[in-house]
């Protein structure tokens, strides 16, 4: 079964980066066909400075292979590297009702945020679609709130195959249910959008300075706890195997400790899972030219697929002549 997913170079990766999709599409490559990118033409939505942009697309790239992204595994490369999603980007736009945009939550989140509305921010999901159908995958392992751009996807390639035959495979998503929203500080979905991170990778003293600030219900040091709508609890968990979230939950029901022990408890949790990873990070930093190799040989990869899906669309269409 193929696999795809991409992230756009952002930043420093958080929990919600991770849990929504890094670590779904890192699990994938065990028993299948994996595909991820690093999506620097999406990141131009929001991202003007060329040079900002290149460092954010390098730092993703050690980031994913820290994370556990196998180059031996899967095919992995950078957006930009395969030019022939813009022209399917193109092609698909003639297939895109209006409508169908103007509906997208993407875009009306984005704008009611403040961020200026443009034709690229517009038409984002089209891109998205051009991302997808181009590779041909089975699965897209998603966040909740990406769920709407992979139906997108398949409304545009549906219209497309209705013209020209089933030139698009129809892709579905897939939520792991209990890791789809991860909580932010203050309760609402992690993102960089809403200032509620917690990073992956950084200074150790700044990552528990970020935890201490998790919003928590002001209760007597001695009282017992709830521990089910508890912003700590529900980050922790995400750590734990069945055993350990039972210990962590007869800890709040017992009393006798406060949210600020419950945050230092998430703090080492934390500290400890990313041990590893932070480990190979250093090494991908320390040798940048290994990584532009992966991602050569990745995008190399990546064409030979794109060649022949873009070949039949351009014969399909007419372009090849």
């Amino acid at each position: 079964m193929r696999v795809f997913t991409g992230i756009q170079p952002s930043g420093d990766l958080h929990l919600g980066n991770y849990f929504g999709s890094i670590k779904q599409m890192v699990d994938a490559q065990e028993q299948n066909d994996t595909f991820a990118f690093i999506a620097n033409y999406h990141a131009m939505t929001s991202l003007s400075d060329g040079e900002r942009l290149r460092e954010l697309t390098m730092q993703a790239a050690i980031d994913f292979l820290a994370l556990g992204i196998d180059p031996e595994r899967s095919t992995f490369w950078v957006q930009s590297d395969v030019k022939e999603v813009l022209e399917l980007y193109w092609i698909l736009s003639s297939f895109t009702p209006m409508g169908l945009l103007e509906r997208a939550h993407s875009y009306k989140d984005k704008t009611a945020k403040g961020i200026a509305a443009n034709h690229s921010l517009f038409s984002y999901p089209v891109l998205m679609a051009a991302d997808i159908l181009l590779f041909s995958p089975d699965v897209i392992p998603v966040g909740k709130d990406q769920i709407q751009h992979v139906e997108i996807a398949r409304d545009i390639a549906i219209k497309f195959n209705n013209e020209y035959g089933d030139i698009f495979k129809l892709p579905e998503y897939q939520i792991a249910e209990n890791v789809a929203t991860v909580p932010g500080t203050d309760g609402q979905k992690m993102s960089k959008s809403y200032g509620n991170t917690v990073n992956i990778f950084g200074e150790e003293k700044k990552q528990l300075k970020t935890i201490k600030k998790i919003v928590t219900e002001n209760v007597p040091l001695e009282a017992p706890k709830e521990y089910e709508e508890c912003n700590v609890y529900n980050m922790a968990k995400l750590f734990l195997n069945e055993n350990e979230c039972v210990e962590l939950q007869e800890r709040y029901k017992r009393g006798g400790e406060g949210h600020g022990h419950f945050k230092l408890y998430l703090h080492d949790v934390i500290w400890d899972y990313f041990k590893p990873y932070r480990e190979r990070r250093e090494y991908f930093q320390n040798n940048q030219d290994e990584v532009r190799k992966i991602l050569e040989d990745g995008a190399s990869k990546a064409r030979r697929v794109a060649s022949e899906v873009i070949e039949k669309v351009r014969t399909v269409t007419g372009i090849a002549y």
